[in-house]
């Protein structure tokens, strides 16, 4: 251990704190709040990255307590994620509009992270992968999960390898491991999805229902649609044939 490390130079604060850059002039108290909450949600979703890409590795793995660890962990992140997007509810939108142009076109849409975790967690429908480009376009980080198989895809491969069906997830003798990870799994589903609403309800609140967005979207509707994305949809459905028997 260095003698000279310090918490400064360990978490390099001074560099840190000297990448929250606002464009206002002069400068408007409320861009620091708009920029931490937005740099804060990046440096979650490094963290989630990693943590999907050790739970897909014990799902390859055939460890189940490992991935049982894993999702709940992550399940824990999302919800330390979504608690701290509220922060931006603090931000009265005549303040956000008194510093808006100054964004230009950028906007949360354009994360190359959160394209990855939606990437990682399964999300391939067409329109999707064109949002994304090209082969060949499309960065490293978003390119390396499209070519892995999906999250739902891992988990039903390790229960056909542990000799589980789908049905027998919920129809056996009482629960099991791969039944706490599947449920476990549709509570991260559930907790994405609440993550997105609380987005486009907060962009709503801060631009009203029908103004674009900063980027050139279509702001809370677009957000809005989103919501009803699934990435275990598989998962869903086996429990809806207890009920239509």
């Amino acid at each position: 251990m260095s003698d000279d490390l310090t918490y400064r130079s360990y978490l390099a604060l001074d560099e840190l704190l000297a990448l929250q850059r606002p464009r206002s002039k002069p400068e408007h108290p409320d861009e620091l709040l708009f920029i931490v909450v937005h740099q804060s949600s990046e440096l979650w979703f490094k963290v989630l990255l990693r943590d999907l890409d050790a739970l897909a590795n014990a799902f390859q793995k055939r460890d189940p307590g490992l991935a049982l660890w894993q999702i709940q962990r992550i399940n824990g992140l999302m919800r330390i994620v979504s608690a701290q997007l509220s922060s931006l509810s603090l931000l009265p939108p005549q303040h956000f509009a008194e510093f808006r142009t100054n964004l230009g076109t950028s906007s949360g849409s354009q994360s190359v992270q959160f394209r990855a975790i939606e990437a990682a967690s399964g999300l391939r429908e067409p329109w999707f992968i064109e949002m994304l480009g090209e082969r060949g376009k499309v960065p490293e980080v978003i390119q390396r999960w499209l070519d892995r198989p999906t999250l739902q895809d891992l988990f039903f491969d390790f229960l056909n390898k542990e000799g589980v069906s789908l049905e027998q997830l919920y129809l056996g003798p009482g629960p099991s491991m791969p039944f706490f990870i599947a449920e476990e799994l549709l509570e991260y589903e559930m907790e994405f999805g609440q993550w997105r609403f609380k987005h486009a309800q907060l962009v709503e609140r801060m631009l009203g229902p029908a103004t674009s967005g900063t980027g050139g979207s279509t702001g809370a509707n677009m957000l809005h649609r989103t919501t009803s994305i699934r990435f275990f949809p598989k998962l869903a459905e086996v429990r809806a044939k207890f009920f239509t028997r």
